[in-house]
């Protein structure tokens, strides 16, 4: 079956088609450049930029497999959660597609379509497993039990990782997204320079936080002169990133064996990041668990997983009527 998969849920548009699941034959994905002036996404901007990208998108996905519209025999598209503007296009679409083609239409969980990157990037990857789901809107720690079997078993009890990033990075003043500029920052700088606390709230829980992190960032600053600031900003970005990411790893590594499982799933826009790749892996081989990391072209907002978990449910039966609609905050 061949699936058109689509994601508008922020400033990424995407398209891309997926054969029976597994087997890409096109990944569109569109960055929008037009949120760098204001150092974060702006919502409606967000939304015009996919009016304009969308359907482009689509015919280059198209074009890229050698295929027609008509050959498309199912249309996935993320419902939610995500920003509201930006999913009614994507919603919008893929309806107007799926009736005129008369196709089956399938509403996709953002978080969900992201633990399916993982199976695309993995063939080998089979449940029972624990997911780190880390972006820019979202930190989760998931017991995949099954496909389209799921516990949320910790999230975020403020700030997701990647809001955490850019918000560094605009205290900073180095620019946005603040994700990869710290990451490459980082790379000449000693993780142990500043002391910044780690948030690990009780050690046995698996819920993150890091409005204390983010604050202690701006304490720092605070008494610090921006000569200062200047000279040491390898070292501030590799300490506020150290923070971060040892949280990350060691609730992750904690709930996989309090699970007795044997397997981690690192996923989302922040699992590009160099230093949790490597200390996520590092840190499951000394208990023997296995790490799959997708592409970063497959950890960033994408059609290609979109239309894979659309495939799962549509092999199902799962069909979603013309009344699909945006669900911004809808949970896994």
């Amino acid at each position: 079956m061949l699936i058109l998969g689509i994601d508008t849920s922020c400033d990424e548009t995407s398209a891309a088609l997926v054969e029976d699941g597994t087997t890409i034959l096109a990944n569109i994905v569109s960055s929008q450049g037009i949120h760098l002036d204001y150092g974060g996404v702006v919502p409606e901007l967000a939304a015009r930029a996919h009016l304009t990208l969308l359907l482009p998108a689509v015919d280059a996905a198209l074009q890229k497999a050698r295929l027609r519209l008509t050959d498309i025999e199912g249309v996935a598209v993320t419902h939610g959660p995500g920003l509201i503007g930006s999913l009614l296009i994507g919603v919008s679409a893929a309806k107007a597609m799926a009736y005129v083609l008369r196709r089956p239409l399938v509403g996709v969980n953002h978080i969900e379509g992201h633990l399916f990157a993982g199976f695309l990037a993995d063939p080998a990857l089979e449940p029972p497993f624990v997911a780190l789901i880390v972006s820019g809107g979202h930190t989760q720690l998931v017991h995949v039990r099954d496909r389209g079997a799921y516990d949320v078993i910790g999230r975020t009890r403020d700030d997701a990782a990647g809001e955490a990033f850019d918000k560094a990075a605009k205290m900073l003043g180095v620019g946005y997204p603040g994700g990869p500029i710290i990451d490459q920052l980082s790379e000449t700088g000693d993780p142990a320079y500043v002391a910044f606390p780690r948030a690990y709230l009780d050690r046995a829980s698996a819920e993150f936080s890091f409005s204390g992190l983010k604050n202690a960032v701006r304490v720092y600053l605070a008494g610090r002169s921006p000569d200062e600031v200047a000279r040491d900003l390898p070292h501030i970005a590799a300490s506020f990133q150290a923070a971060v990411v040892d949280v990350l790893v060691e609730k992750t590594i904690n709930a996989a064996r309090a699970l007795g499982l044997s397997r981690v799933l690192l996923t989302g826009g922040v699992a590009c990041n160099r230093r949790l790749r490597g200390q996520m892996t590092a840190r499951a081989a000394e208990d023997g668990i296995g790490v799959t990391c997708p592409p970063p072209i497959l950890c960033t907002d994408n059609g290609a997983m979109i239309a894979a978990a659309g495939y799962f449910h549509l092999s199902r039966g799962e069909a979603a009527s013309l009344t699909l609609t945006a669900s911004p905050r809808a949970r896994l």
